[in-house]
């Protein structure tokens, strides 16, 4: 083996591609709603655990962008942040009533499944 063919095996592609913040958002969104999915397909009674873990996580992720949509150094477009903001309440709302049986999970999969479309077509905030 030449130097050169060790130099190209060694440093020529890089193993792991680099992640960008936005591609990390897609892939939290994209792990939380395959959950979320899952769990829709579950029986009330008996995949109530499963619904319910998924909701939780699903608020925590919602927690987590409302707060930085919410702080002063937040670079967003200010619509944009209340628009978000907006989800998370809306997020927070629905999860209650799915937790209480008076609603599905649809509608939060809807959500999540437009900003995921939003976050792979790099809209504001790009």
């Amino acid at each position: 083996m030449t130097a050169h063919s060790q130099a190209l095996r060694a440093y020529g592609q890089a193993s792991t591609p680099t992640r960008t913040p936005r591609g990390v958002e897609y892939e939290v969104f994209a792990r939380i709603t395959r959950r979320l999915v899952a769990a829709a397909r579950r029986d009330r009674r008996s995949g109530f655990p499963e619904i319910a873990r998924a909701v939780q996580d699903n608020r925590q992720l919602w927690t987590i962008l409302a707060a930085d949509v919410a702080g002063e150094g937040n670079t967003l477009p200010k619509e944009l942040r209340a628009r978000i903001f907006y989800l998370a309440e809306f997020t927070f709302a629905h999860s209650r009533k799915v937790l209480n049986d008076k609603g599905d999970l649809k509608p939060l999969i809807e959500v999540n499944t437009a900003i995921m479309r939003g976050l792979r077509a790099g809209g504001p905030g790009a």
